[in-house]
């Protein structure tokens, strides 16, 4: 498992991007077959948007003085999340966030965490 820690002007960590060393070594035959922008960035451009709110708003309730960053520890029950917002979907959570866009962002936890997983 491949970690990549950016930092600011100031050395100060600001997020952590977490891969699996198979796909940080794509050739070009193989980025050409994951189409990122055209194939999701594209087509999903407002749930995109959405799904980056969830993220900020999670990020300011569990941890408003630090750079916006994923709390792992904060996030081991995703199935059961995303399926407590499943049962709302299509309303607005107290926070003035859709319900279905918190559905999404524990939906791609999910992904990212089996992906990983499976890279092992």
């Amino acid at each position: 498992m491949a970690k990549h820690i950016k930092k600011d002007m100031k050395g100060i960590i600001i997020g952590r991007i977490k891969s699996s060393t198979k796909e940080l070594h794509m050739d070009s035959k193989e980025r050409k077959e994951r189409p990122v922008f055209t194939g999701v960035l594209r087509y999903f451009p407002d749930a995109i948007m959405e799904i980056a709110r969830v993220s900020l708003a999670g990020n300011k309730q569990h941890h408003p003085d630090k750079p916006l960053h994923w709390d792992r520890d904060k996030s081991n029950d995703d199935l059961d999340a995303l399926t407590r917002h499943l049962i709302d979907a299509g309303t607005i959570d107290d926070d003035g966030i859709r319900h279905t866009a918190k559905v999404a962002w524990r939906a791609l936890a999910c992904l990212q965490k089996e992906i990983e997983d499976a890279g092992k």
